[in-house]
């Protein structure tokens, strides 16, 4: 039986981050190469500056494992099973926006670390509301 009105709230934050970060994964592998030129300046002058490739690819399988659970997830809160890979999910969206926010104050972008944490906000109301 569908689940939608006891569940508003945590589908729409799941939507949320599955949209968020399935794009994101899937702009880090079809433009790879694109995603390297801008980062390995950007981080150049960091203690991650020989790790980027390595560092991309943890955050493009965490942000894609995060939004595939997400997905998962909302399936599991429609159909009324527990919710434990929306849990996942959430948990994954926290750590790759905590990965994302550190690396950003790391290369001293305020202001990429400003966005990231509006990005935090919701994904941390999830994990609230879906605690089990």
């Amino acid at each position: 039986m569908m689940q939608f009105p006891e569940h508003a709230a945590e589908l729409s934050l799941l939507a949320f981050l599955a949209i968020t970060f399935l794009q994101s994964g899937a702009d880090k592998m079809l433009d790879w190469k694109g995603n390297l030129q801008w980062l390995t300046p950007h981080f150049s002058k960091t203690p991650f500056k020989g790790m980027v490739p390595v560092l991309l690819a943890v955050l493009l399988l965490t942000e894609t494992a995060a939004g595939i659970s997400c997905l998962l997830g909302m399936l599991e809160l429609l159909f009324g099973a527990p919710a434990g890979m929306a849990f996942l999910g959430a948990v994954l969206g926290n750590l790759a926006l905590l990965m994302l926010l550190f690396g950003q104050r790391i290369a001293k972008d305020y202001d990429g670390a400003r966005t990231i944490a509006i990005y935090f906000v919701p994904a941390v109301f999830l994990l609230f509301l879906l605690q089990p």
